[in-house]
């Protein structure tokens, strides 16, 4: 990856719209000399995002910097969809969790995931697709924040949550890591709440998310309270256990 990444405007080809400078979030753009695109906080810019050059009327905007393996980099932004490659349009499905030895939401989301994509993969790729399926344990404060992680267990499509809004319950596997009263997702579908989603609602949940506009969640993002009692608590635990010699924890 480069070190340095930013738009670079070509100025007679420029129409001084000024659509790039409102439509990015990131205030790379002067917007006192708007429409004129002045990009006078290039540090301000996130790694790999085309936001503005997709927006541009005129193609007149490119970067400095090398766009690299992005399928394999953390989502910096997931307001843009990228270039296709040689292997076809980019889908990233990343599956993002709190715990795979303990938690039965993410253990069963995680296998029934498995079986979705297995299935999903083949017509995917006949459509276009470049599948990537990626799986990523959300096990510090640290990565919750690189990822905008606000409950386990989520699932990404090139970015974007395919449930949308989050809704949690009481997940006592989650609270026994933490020793904390912990919530973890629960998903919606036919009128019904399942901890473990199905096959069926993941598969729509996946290619409904084919059609829909990504938008920028690349604001400011705080740590839910209920993740850092689990976060906090696991460090705890963990802090208690090394000086237990029996591993119990019976003394705390």
């Amino acid at each position: 990856m480069a070190p340095k990444w930013y738009p670079v405007i070509d100025i007679p080809a420029c129409v001084e719209c000024g659509t790039c400078v409102d439509f990015c979030p990131h205030d790379v753009y002067d917007k006192q000399k708007s429409p004129v695109p002045v990009v006078a906080n290039p540090d301000g810019c996130i790694d790999h995002c085309h936001g503005c050059q997709k927006k541009c009327p005129a193609g007149a905007i490119s970067y400095v910097g090398d766009a690299g393996d992005y399928l394999n980099a953390a989502p910096a932004c997931c307001c843009t969809v990228e270039p296709e490659t040689p292997k076809g349009r980019p889908l990233l499905i990343e599956y993002l969790y709190l715990d795979l030895d303990t938690c039965d939401r993410c253990i069963g989301t995680d296998a029934v995931l498995d079986e979705v994509v297995a299935v999903l993969r083949p017509a995917l790729e006949l459509a276009g697709y470049a599948v990537e399926y990626q799986k990523r344990e959300m096990s510090t404060p640290q990565l919750a924040e690189q990822y905008h992680f606000l409950s386990s267990p989520t699932i990404l499509v090139n970015g974007q949550d395919i449930f949308g809004a989050v809704q949690e319950s009481n997940c006592g596997c989650c609270g026994e890591i933490a020793g904390a009263d912990v919530d973890c997702r629960v998903f919606e579908y036919g009128g019904k709440t399942y901890e473990v989603p199905t096959k069926e609602m993941l598969a729509n949940a996946i290619l409904k998310s084919l059609n829909v506009q990504p938008t920028c969640t690349c604001g400011t993002y705080v740590l839910p309270e209920n993740l850092k009692r689990f976060y906090e608590g696991k460090a705890r635990k963990s802090e208690n256990n090394l000086s237990c010699g029996c591993g119990c924890f019976c003394c705390e």
